[in-house]
């Protein structure tokens, strides 16, 4: 099985969720999504294939959130991808679909 993991290393989320796919045995392709943000298109796709709007990923414990609160989705995606600290994490992508790793569990549903 495929799998990718937009990662930040030092999440410990993050982490967990990577640990988790090594053992279920998928190759995992790993993007540090700080050292290479997603485009738009591709992190809208995410999103739309998770079933989640950019809100729902909008990582709120960053200062960078508190200007985006009543947001539309568009003027926070556009802040994520400038910012992608913004991003919660970990995006984790497989052919059965998109799950964020949070709780990390929640990529077994895509396994």
């Amino acid at each position: 099985m495929q799998a990718t993991i937009w990662h930040n290393p030092r999440c410990s989320k993050s982490r967990e969720a990577l640990a988790i796919l090594h053992e279920a045995g998928a190759e995992v392709e790993v993007v540090e999504y700080l050292k290479t943000p997603p485009s738009a298109g591709e992190l809208a796709r995410l999103l739309d294939r998770a079933g989640l709007s950019a809100g729902q990923v909008l990582r709120t414990s960053e200062p960078g959130a508190k200007a985006l609160r009543g947001a539309d989705d568009a003027t926070v995606l556009a802040a994520m991808v400038a910012d992608p600290i913004l991003i919660e994490r970990p995006l984790v992508e497989t052919e059965k679909g998109v799950r964020l790793g949070r709780p990390p569990e929640a990529v077994r549903e895509i396994l």
